[in-house]
């Protein structure tokens, strides 16, 4: 059986556990917290629930999914995967400690991806002893459902890594789309200044946050409009990209708008409608 493990229990940690689970793998899905793990387990298995209720498998099916989890709390957990998913906070600080660490752990054959949206796999990659297996494996959120995976070559990455990453993301029934290492990859190189101009249409007064959502989902076709994305995406995750692809392209026009940016680490859009008027 292949072996994976996860590192990171968040939404986007156990979104990807569910589906190596729910393809046949072994998963070890490592937090340092473990009240994160036991979130992390009843979410796949609310989500499994719904997919059994909307037809897609069984319960005996989710139940085999569930069985192949493993939580752990350590990340020596790790050592005999194949293949390693870092899911943690977009930090680069913690990203950079995680695959130092890794390596002290596993075989140089092990493959370590990234499920960053933004930091550079080049730079993660000096900070390991195998900088040709490190490769970017960008998921998309809800990890069961988005079919999409930016698959991010860094600049050592090999072309045996990158094939074997894109096999693997095949195996679990996505899309793998091969891209190479830049600041916000082309997913939120694209996406970001979208919500960047959605809420300067808010800020500015030209219209409300349900109208500049309705104007993109109506008008454009997009499922979901920018801001209620940015909400899902979460609001301290989008600065966090913005502020990566700011330094990364020395460029102003990935600045996040001008206001507070208390307003982007507390809640969500729902719960801070204020703050795209408030001023910095």
């Amino acid at each position: 059986m292949s072996r994976v493990a996860v590192v990171g229990a968040g939404t986007m940690g156990n979104g990807i556990a569910h589906v190596f689970a729910q393809h046949g793998w072994d998963v070890m899905l490592v937090d340092v917290e473990p009240e994160a793990l036991e979130r992390a387990l009843k979410t796949i298995a609310t989500n499994i629930e719904r997919l059994v209720k909307k037809g897609a498998g069984s319960r005996e099916q989710g139940a085999a999914t569930l069985a192949r989890i493993t939580p752990s709390a350590k990340l020596d957990a790790a050592k005999d995967a194949e293949i390693v998913v870092e899911a943690a906070s977009e930090n680069p600080k913690t990203k950079f400690e995680i695959f130092a660490a890794l390596c002290r752990l596993l075989p140089p054959q092990t493959i370590l991806a990234s499920n960053t949206s933004s930091i550079s796999i080049t730079e993660i990659a000096k900070h390991t002893d195998r900088p040709s297996k490190v490769v970017g494996m960008h998921f998309m959120n809800p990890v069961p459902l988005m079919p999409l995976v930016e698959i991010v070559k860094g600049k050592q990455t090999s072309s045996d890594t990158v094939a074997r990453t894109v096999e693997i993301a095949k195996q679990l029934g996505k899309t793998a789309v091969e891209v190479n290492d830049a600041p916000g990859f082309v997913s939120n190189r694209v996406l970001m200044p979208m919500i960047n101009e959605a809420i300067l249409c808010v800020q500015e007064g030209i219209a409300t946050a349900e109208a500049v959502d309705q104007v993109m989902t109506l008008g454009m076709k997009h499922p979901l409009g920018p801001l209620a994305l940015a909400d899902l995406i979460g609001l301290d995750v989008c600065l966090a990209i913005l502020e990566v692809m700011v330094e990364g392209f020395a460029d102003p026009k990935y600045r996040p708008p001008g206001c507070s940016r208390r307003w982007w680490r507390r809640g969500g859009w729902e719960e801070n409608r204020a703050w795209v008027l408030c001023l910095s």
